[in-house]
């Protein structure tokens, strides 16, 4: 199995630390506010990878936090905290906004079947720790005390830069342009592990007592222990958008590496954005749509996630009503497929050239996720198989089991199908356009009339529906 590893920039071999049995945490919502379809799509691309992993037969502990306090409205140490943003916005307490918009998004990551984590910890119940690997880093001398907070030294850490790649130097030239309110800041980039209940934070509705006063952690180093304590020092995998890379995942490696002195992940995974217009999907330009409103237009949910399938995890994907409408189409034709199939459930025995077919299919469905996760070109190998003269019986359960890595409920697929033949009359005219057969195209556009059903193109497939 390779995977492409942001730390190295390249695509390597990979090999947890316990042969079978691998670390994976994933950087979780921060709980303020309903997470949007772009915010989804990076938890259904753990998911994906998270069920591969599992498929291939690895024994996997998943982690996936909720940031529930710390995370200013800016990565660098900069505005209020998001959860009393949140709290003042409803007059709620932050414990109150955590619980309502955790309920939420698990609803929501259900709904497209995200699987159950094998721990979702709160940062807010990991303060003790917290405030033991911040002595730690001060112990050590990677850290030191201001009027405003405890900050992170990062000219005492050599690597600092080496996930994000930047030069040191480069960003010296900067300095003055980071928090200008903390002036006692060593370098603009030296982060916050504990900042203190004075200032602009006086009036902090989240604080606990501490060595060095009373306050809140800074964002960062919740990751760095809650992976610490619920995987171990040193972890196969850590994955989050690439919007992590340049300051979050920067800043938990130089925690993790000084306070542990051991290598904290072997493979970082980044997904990339869901774009509206070019622009990342953001609820601050107005495109940040949720689920709800998706389903609100008359989308299932899983319409969604097989929309998602069409884009590699390290690649954009440009969301428009009209890709996920013809998603939905998609979807329906694979639910259609399954009826059908599972109403043909005679086996027979299946010639050598049948069973090389079907292990054939298997084995370039698992190259595909097994080569960095390539879940589009798993996808495409999902409907070759299912367009073969294999069996219908084994085609069923071929498509059962790639959905176990899709995650699509093609097990639960209730009877509201699309006949066969109606089908195979919409591909003769696929394929009738394709080749600029339009004479023959016309011809079956009507016989599929004449059956009761009507037929809408798409930019590379076509909706059936019910005519009326």
């Amino acid at each position: 199995m390779k995977l492409y590893n942001t730390l190295s920039r390249k695509v390597e071999e990979f090999k947890p630390i316990n042969d079978k049995k691998v670390t994976f945490y994933h950087c979780g919502p921060t709980v303020y506010w309903i997470q949007h379809i772009g915010n989804l799509r990076g938890m259904t691309m753990a998911d994906l990878i998270h069920r591969t992993l599992i498929y291939l037969g690895y024994n996997v502990t998943f982690v996936r936090n909720y940031t529930d306090v710390g995370h200013l409205t800016s990565d660098q140490d900069v505005g209020e905290d998001k959860m009393e943003k949140g709290a003042r916005r409803e007059g709620l307490t932050p414990k109150q906004i955590a619980n309502k918009y955790i309920k939420i998004f698990e609803n929501d990551i259900k709904a497209i079947n995200i699987i159950e984590p094998s721990f979702k910890p709160r940062a807010s119940d990991y303060i003790t720790p917290m405030i033991e690997m911040i002595q730690t880093l001060l112990n050590k001398g990677f850290a030191y005390v201001t009027d405003q907070a405890v900050v992170y030294d990062v000219t005492k850490f050599p690597n600092y830069n080496q996930l994000n790649h930047q030069k040191m130097e480069e960003l010296v030239k900067g300095l003055g342009k980071g928090d200008v309110e903390n002036p006692e800041k060593k370098h603009f980039v030296d982060f916050n592990l504990w900042v203190f209940k004075k200032g602009r934070h006086q009036n902090a509705l989240q604080t606990w007592p501490s060595p060095w006063g009373e306050g809140f952690p800074g964002w960062h180093i919740e990751c760095s222990v809650m992976s610490k304590k619920l995987l171990r020092e040193t972890i196969d995998i850590h994955m989050g958008g690439i919007e992590h890379i340049p300051v979050h995942h920067t800043n938990e490696i130089a925690q993790s590496e000084a306070a542990n002195a051991k290598k904290f992940v072997n493979y970082w995974l980044h997904n990339e954005w869901l774009v509206a217009n070019d622009e990342k999907m953001a609820k601050s330009a107005g495109t940040g749509l949720t689920l709800q409103q998706v389903i609100d237009k008359g989308f299932e949910p899983l319409a969604l996630r097989y929309f998602f399938l069409s884009a590699h995890y390290r690649s954009k994907q440009n969301f428009t009503w009209e890709a996920l409408e013809a998603a939905q189409q998609g979807y329906k034709k694979l639910k259609n497929y399954v009826i059908i199939l599972k109403k043909q459930q005679q086996r027979t025995t299946l010639s050598q050239e049948k069973l090389n077919q079907i292990d054939l299919f298997r084995s370039r469905f698992v190259q595909a996720i097994s080569t960095d996760f390539n879940i589009p070109q798993a996808f495409a190998v999902v409907w070759e198989m299912l367009k073969s003269n294999i069996p219908s019986i084994d085609k069923l359960d071929l498509l059962l089991e790639f959905d176990q890595v899709l995650g699509l409920k093609l097990n639960q697929v209730a009877e509201d199908v699309i006949p066969e033949e109606v089908i195979k009359l919409a591909d003769k005219r696929k394929k009738a356009k394709d080749n600029k057969e339009f004479d023959k195209a016309d011809r079956l556009r009507n016989e599929i009339s004449n059956k009761g059903y009507s037929i809408k193109d798409t930019n590379d497939s076509f909706i059936l529906t019910k005519s009326q």
